[in-house]
């Protein structure tokens, strides 16, 4: 029984979680031969804040970037 846990920032649509939920789940069954029914996919959603990115929070690290 697979088991994927996706972990991302916050911030993406119900259409794209689905879409990611079928293309890992289209994958495991294309590559390992999983029946989809046995698989489990977990989207996490996690707070800029709250995720760390080149030694920076990720909400500063993109400040930062948009600053140039």
């Amino acid at each position: 029984m697979p088991y994927v846990n996706l972990q991302i920032t916050k911030g993406a649509t119900r259409e794209q979680k689905a879409e990611l939920v079928k293309d890992f789940t289209e994958s495991l069954t294309r590559v390992l031969g999983k029946k989809p029914e046995h698989t489990h996919i977990v989207i996490q959603e996690i707070e800029e804040q709250d995720w760390g990115y080149a030694g920076l929070l990720t909400d500063d690290w993109k400040r930062q970037q948009a600053k140039g």
